[in-house]
């Protein structure tokens, strides 16, 4: 039996994917999480097959947060499942140590494979996804901008085409107005831009925002 941990901050989205889990025979929701401090307070008191993790959710979320449940507990497999589009996120979760990565537009026709292969030790991604990640690893000079910056560096970015101010950021992510000021500095600098105008134009020519942020 895959046991598995389901975390996502709206209780309707865990129930949709217990119903879609619920008649597998192999597969069994063993806990739920609201949030990333959910998360890590479950698998820190018991052990399961599979987490699957949605990329946003209250406090510790994303990168951080599949890095820091890596770090604590190796074994442990992670299906990212995110309402962002594969070119926005999927390469740096992988990268972050998580096995697959699962839009929610596709959960309901892909889930169960998706958990039944990463259980068995396999990856779960596009072919496009696992072409942009072969890729990754010999970065050409010509590789886009975005691709340059860190983590914390793409975080921030994300967040400040969404809209988001410098304060307001700060909040979201714990950290004082001054590091992501110099955050955002080097995120302007790595990409050659000058003003948050360009960075969001950037980031719909790339799908790395929705239009509808």
């Amino acid at each position: 039996m895959i046991r598995v941990l389901l975390a996502d901050d709206h209780a309707m989205v865990r129930t949709g994917l217990k119903e879609i889990l619920a008649d597998t025979g192999d597969i069994a929701v063993a806990a739920e999480a609201s949030s990333g401090a959910d998360v890590l307070a479950r698998i820190r008191t018991e052990n399961y097959d599979v987490l699957v993790l949605d990329m946003s959710m209250p406090g510790r979320s994303g990168i951080e947060l599949i890095k820091q449940i890596k770090g604590e507990k190796p074994r442990l497999r992670i299906l990212v499942l995110s309402m962002h589009s594969e070119e926005q996120y999927a390469v740096r979760a992988l990268k972050a140590g998580a096995s697959g990565y699962l839009t929610k537009e596709s959960a309901a026709d892909e889930l169960v494979a998706a958990i039944r292969r990463i259980a068995a030790g396999g990856a779960f991604v596009s072919p496009e996804t696992a072409e942009r990640l072969a890729l990754d690893f010999d970065r050409p000079a010509d590789a886009p901008p975005h691709t340059t910056l860190s983590d914390r560096e793409f975080q921030v970015f994300q967040l400040i085409v969404s809209g988001n101010s410098v304060t307001e950021i700060a909040g979201k992510l714990a950290l004082s107005v001054k590091t992501v000021s110099t955050h955002k500095s080097h995120v302007m600098e790595k990409m050659n831009i000058s003003n948050q105008a360009e960075l969001v134009r950037y980031a719909l020519r790339h799908k790395l925002i929705d239009e509808t942020d």
